[in-house]
């Protein structure tokens, strides 16, 4: 009887599950240190060589990101997603306490520098797939857009205490102290992840299977599925076009309205409280209805907002538009994420989420040099609009795809 009662009992919500708790406070850790690392790195590139050089040193670690973040899904679906996250929180800790190490006894200059950017980007590159991959793991199905709500938040969080708290540790001991923040906070998700218990599930580990025929296998899963396919075409074009006005527009348009770094500061401040709204409406809700149309007209809505903002006088009017912006985008990417998990066969989940990173964090990118050199042709304007239009773009297309249109979150 004990045994058909707890079998009829209903999951746990997500925020009172100590496996997604454990999970959440590891994902915390994680990314609150990569934050520290990242500013650790800016400041000692800074220190040790020219803006230019500094801003090479920033920006090698997106090669090799780029290029094996699909081959990243494969490694994350043969080996599991959870050893895959603890090796690559294992060798982010080394390399960061490594390199505090050196840096007390030495100057050993950008070349060190740029070794462990390139180091980062290739864990990144099987990283972000495994951690995509591992809620279904550890979450019942109808508990996966929660989730997503609370690693937004979580996200939101690295955000706002890495940088602080990086800052501190550079202003107490230099770089080589917020190397060793950073190092400790990799360390501190590593018994959490140890102890997750992960619910059972197909992987997708073929013994002697080459890898180039596990990642076409999974883009055939995903070109034949009725929604992950146009999901995919949806988030690569919103990545398009808001990756670049955002990282690359607001900077060019608070110099342009001469509300100088604390206005950028605003907006950005802005658009994380509205981001973490929506991560907080996801996480309270568990799912919102109609969720492939929610997500086209959130994502219409988004790219009227950011085109909006391009023309906004004023620096509170912006940072409201700029709030507008994060929350709906916020949304849209929650809604995608989720889906994602809920759609995918599980055995080929680092694969898809491989695919789905690649917009944002490795074509989209490579496009800022484009949009500043735009911007400086045609003005900021025209940027922003433009950026809008491909955002509206992707949100036209998800309603015209009837299964998208029609995908629901599991109740």
């Amino acid at each position: 009887m004990s045994a058909a009662v707890l079998a009829a009992a209903p999951p746990r919500p997500a925020h009172r599950d100590p496996q997604v708790l454990r999970w959440l406070g590891a994902y915390t850790a994680s990314t609150v240190g990569d934050s520290v690392y990242y500013l650790a790195l800016s400041w000692a590139a800074v220190s040790n060589g020219s803006p230019a050089r500094a801003g090479l040193v920033m920006a090698v670690s997106a090669v090799p990101r780029a290029l094996l973040l699909l081959f990243g899904g494969v490694i994350a679906d043969r080996l599991g997603p959870r050893r895959v996250v603890l090796v690559s929180d294992t060798v982010r800790c080394l390399v960061t306490l490594g390199l505090a190490a050196v840096l007390l006894a030495a100057s050993p200059g950008l070349w060190l520098l740029t070794a462990v950017a390139l180091v980062f980007g290739a864990v990144d590159a099987v990283f972000l797939p495994a951690v995509g991959a591992l809620p279904p793991r550890i979450a019942a199905h109808d508990q996966l857009a929660r989730v997503q709500g609370l690693r937004g938040l979580a996200h939101r969080m690295g955000s706002v205490l890495g940088a602080p708290l990086g800052g501190l540790a550079v202003a107490t001991g230099g770089p080589a102290s917020a190397f060793g923040a950073a190092g400790a906070l990799f360390a501190l998700s590593l018994p959490l992840l140890r102890a997750l218990r992960l619910r059972p599930l197909p992987t997708g580990e073929k013994p002697g299977s080459p890898v180039l025929r596990d990642l076409a296998d999974g883009l055939r899963h995903l070109r034949g599925h009725r929604v992950l396919g146009p999901l995919m075409i949806t988030i690569l074009l919103a990545d398009l076009g808001f990756v670049g006005p955002l990282n690359i527009g607001l900077a060019l348009l608070a110099e342009q309205r001469g509300w100088g770094a604390p206005g950028i500061g605003w907006l950005l401040a802005g658009f994380g409280a509205g981001a973490g709204a929506a991560s907080l409406l996801l996480a309270v809700r568990g799912r919102l209805p109609r969720a492939g149309a929610t997500l086209g007209w959130t994502m219409l809505l988004g790219a009227a907002a950011v085109a909006v903002l391009a023309f906004v006088p004023r620096l509170p009017a912006a940072v409201a538009v700029a709030v507008a912006v994060g929350l709906l985008a916020g949304v849209s990417g929650a809604l995608c994420h989720a889906l994602v998990q809920t759609e995918c066969d599980p055995a080929h989940l680092g694969r898809v989420s491989a695919v789905s990173s690649l917009g944002s964090l490795g074509l989209a990118p490579l496009g800022m040099p484009l949009t500043g050199a735009a911007a400086g042709l045609w003005g900021t304007g025209p940027v922003f609009v433009a950026g809008a239009a491909v955002c509206a773009l992707s949100g036209a297309f998800a309603l015209t795809v009837p299964a998208l249109r029609r995908a629901e979150l599991p109740r």
